[in-house]
């Protein structure tokens, strides 16, 4: 026997066009994310596929124009040979809000001194900001309507205790959870967060 059609759909989180915020507030995005096969625009401010900048790295940096590389959850960031330095943003996909895989993945390039913008995109929402802000994400890409009024309508509050080092901002630039372990400061205010992405940072 077959099972039974549910009576109904599941809803879907409303969405609409992406709006990049700050960790403080809501900003026109600069960058647009170009395809494999489109040129390269003259003035740069382009973020280009983690294959595509292995296969045109010398092209395109010798530019010297801004750039950026979009990394999916299952490509992984060599630090060795993809010429971090080069690159002005590295956008982190998260195809679903529960893949913590980007998580790692910003923590890594922090941890080895990347101090340009991680940009979180894909299923981002409320919950997950103060996680991701520890991690070391900077700008934020948000289609999730229920979580732009939110930030529209008042401040993300913090993390209100947290059990270890994270790799967010300080006075003197992007703190790596190595060098932070024995003297991390706590965040203060009150934020519900997912318990599993809690336990990997």
């Amino acid at each position: 026997m077959s099972e039974p059609a549910p009576l109904f759909s599941p809803l879907k989180p409303k969405t609409t066009e992406p709006r990049l915020w700050t960790g403080e507030t809501f900003i026109a995005d600069p960058w647009r994310v170009l395809a494999d096969d489109a040129p390269f625009p003259i003035g740069g401010h382009a973020i280009v596929s983690l294959p595509r900048w292995r296969e045109e790295q010398a092209t395109l940096a010798a530019l010297g124009v801004p750039i950026g590389i979009i990394v999916q959850s299952s490509e992984t960031i060599d630090v060795e040979t993809d010429d971090l330095a080069r690159l002005s943003v590295v956008a982190l996909v998260f195809p679903k809000f529960t893949d913590g895989r980007a998580y790692s993945a910003a923590r890594r390039l922090r941890e080895n001194g990347y101090a340009g913008e991680i940009r979180a995109t894909g299923d981002v929402l409320l919950d997950q900001l103060p996680l991701m802000l520890r991690a070391g994400f900077s700008t934020f890409e948000i289609t999730n309507v229920a979580t732009i009024r939110a930030l529209d309508a008042a401040p993300l509050p913090a993390v209100s205790r947290v059990y270890q080092a994270g790799a967010e901002a300080t006075d003197h630039g992007w703190r790596s959870r190595r060098g932070a372990r024995s003297g991390g400061t706590a965040m203060t205010g009150t934020a519900r967060s997912p318990s599993r992405l809690s336990r990997e940072l």
